[in-house]
């Protein structure tokens, strides 16, 4: 599986270009997922349900499943997190895997980036980010490859050419 990371500050768009980028992907016959890192505790569960009675009561485990999906909820109560690797080995093979957030890994990266959202750019300092997803005008010339934050076609064919082993630079033409 090929594994790409976006990454940038909160609010700058990463769920937005992930979600277009995906459909693109998707309508070109790629099979996709994604893993989303939280930073915060959060809860897919909705009180009330019998999958958060279940877990209430003491479940360490709990899988929900219907015949359009399932769901598996695992409780951590030491605090420990999954690691990307350990993220990754749940999925079942697909071509890519679309990582949002995970910012320290060792994996290839978009850097989602908009001045106005503040925050200095990550690239300069990380040398994992091989583009730059934005609509401003960037002008450090040590910027990795640049690519439209609005348009997630040319982002998604971006992806498509590290997939292919290809430069970026002849699938885009």
């Amino acid at each position: 599986m090929y594994v790409m990371g976006i990454i940038g500050w909160s609010g700058v768009g990463k769920t937005t270009l992930i979600e277009g980028v995906v459909k693109a992907l998707v309508k070109d016959g790629c099979d996709v997922a994604t893993i989303k890192h939280a930073h915060r505790n959060f809860d897919i569960d909705k009180e009330g349900k019998d999958s958060f009675r279940h877990r209430a009561a003491g479940a360490r485990q709990v899988l929900v499943s219907s015949p359009h999906r399932w769901a598996l909820l695992s409780e951590h109560k030491n605090g420990t997190e999954l690691t990307l690797a350990e993220a990754l080995s749940k999925l079942a093979p697909v071509d890519v895997v679309l990582v949002e957030g995970y910012k320290g890994e060792d994996i290839e990266k978009i850097e989602v980036w908009r001045k106005t959202h503040g925050g200095k750019p990550l690239w300069p300092e990380d040398k994992k980010i091989i583009a730059v997803a934005s609509d401003d005008i960037i002008s450090d010339a040590d910027t990795p490859y640049r690519l439209p934050l609005s348009d997630p076609i040319p982002v998604a064919k971006f992806i498509q050419g590290r997939i292919k082993g290809h430069t970026s630079e002849k699938l885009l033409q």
